[in-house]
């Protein structure tokens, strides 16, 4: 399929009344959605007219004194109450607004026999199968250390770092 004279008029003519390039090819007959696609960049053809699913943004009437002052802000109310359209402006277009402050739920865990242990403060190359590898501290400063309490067989953590490390599902979905 050769890119006639009359063919590039008229996926000018599409590409500007915003129609997409499936449809431009589909119209066209004969080329892909990408063919059009690349022929749209070689034309250098960014501009796009407005789909109809995009509303054209309203200007601002200017206030006048007088009687014509009140006949174009009922017009206006009346043409904005069928639907609402929020101003956005630079970065805040994605800035969600709430109308109340949200209510913060705290779940706590029933208190048990809970044990704070010391740590033994191991280093890296002092840890073992049997020892709790929970890490304390900022790894790039000289502090850094590990539990290194006693590890129990199912994992690599003392009892108390197990309960921190391993909550209950339904715990978990509570604090959600």
């Amino acid at each position: 399929m050769n890119w006639t004279d009359e063919r590039v008029e008229l996926l000018r003519k599409l590409w500007s009344e915003g129609l997409s390039a499936s449809q431009i090819a589909a119209q066209l007959g004969g080329v892909s959605r990408n063919a059009v696609i690349g022929k749209v960049h070689r034309l250098k053809l960014s501009g796009r007219g407005r789909t109809t699913a995009a509303p054209a943004r309203q200007k601002k009437a200017p206030a006048a004194s007088g009687a014509s002052s009140t006949k174009s802000t009922t017009r206006a109310a009346a043409s904005t109450s069928h639907r609402h359209v929020t101003a956005s402006i630079g970065a805040t277009a994605l800035q969600v607004q709430f109308d109340a402050e949200p209510v913060a739920r705290q779940y706590l865990r029933p208190v048990e026999n809970v044990v704070v242990p010391i740590s033994r403060r191991l280093q890296l190359t002092e840890l073992t199968e049997r020892t709790c590898k929970w890490p304390n501290g900022d790894p790039l400063t000289e502090e850094f250390h590990f539990c290194g309490n006693d590890a129990g067989e199912s994992g690599p953590y003392c009892t108390y770092h197990s309960r921190i490390a391993f909550q209950p599902a339904s715990e978990r979905r509570r604090v959600r």
